[in-house]
């Protein structure tokens, strides 16, 4: 009922729901439970995820979902682990499992300086998009430091204290480096 009440503006705007987070397949059976509403409702429907689910959980929840956005930290499975705790292998496996799925995807690349906006890493992004047809959109999301805070008052050590944002010209030069790379027509932008 309160997602509904928002009925006006998705229509407007040829918007509709995401979930995102945190991690929203975390809490799957509220996933299914508001995504199959939506549904219901003739809502558009987002999953925003960094992946790292059990392909079945992820596939039902699938079933009520008209667009992934789907988060690529890295594309080596060591680097992955080394700065997220977990490897690739699932997150990539489901990417793939979503494709086969044939739910439209977009690739969401948080840009982290000297950690993942190397030539290599996007040649491999590239890769990856390259042998995905769900891919429509990639989008390179500048890193930044809001979480500094949070991690303070948590008294929890944040490793990326002091890192610098990209500047816009280097997001600009990432996103003419990935374009290059592609070989079919996908907009590539900076946000």
């Amino acid at each position: 009922e309160e997602v509904k009440k928002d009925m006006p503006f998705y229509e407007n705007s040829n918007g509709g729901v995401t979930l995102s987070g945190g991690e929203p397949t975390m809490q799957p059976e509220f996933c299914i439970a508001v995504l199959a509403e939506c549904k219901k409702a003739n809502m558009h429907t987002a999953l925003d995820t960094s992946g790292f689910v059990k392909t079945e959980i992820l596939t039902e929840i699938l079933k009520y979902v008209d667009l992934v956005l789907y988060d690529i930290k890295h594309t080596d499975p060591e680097k992955h682990k080394k700065y997220t705790g977990v490897s690739n292998e699932l997150i990539l496996y489901n990417l793939q499992h979503i494709n086969n799925m044939e739910i439209p995807i977009e690739i969401r690349l948080p840009t982290i300086p000297n950690i993942n906006d190397s030539d290599e890493n996007f040649s491999e992004v590239a890769k990856l998009v390259n042998n995905l047809n769900s891919i429509e959109r990639v989008r390179l999301l500048p890193y930044h430091r809001l979480g500094e805070g949070k991690y303070e008052r948590l008294e929890m050590e944040y490793k990326l204290k002091g890192l610098e944002s990209p500047n816009k010209v280097r997001m600009e030069e990432l996103v003419e480096i990935l374009k290059s790379k592609l070989t079919r027509d996908i907009p590539v932008s900076a946000s």
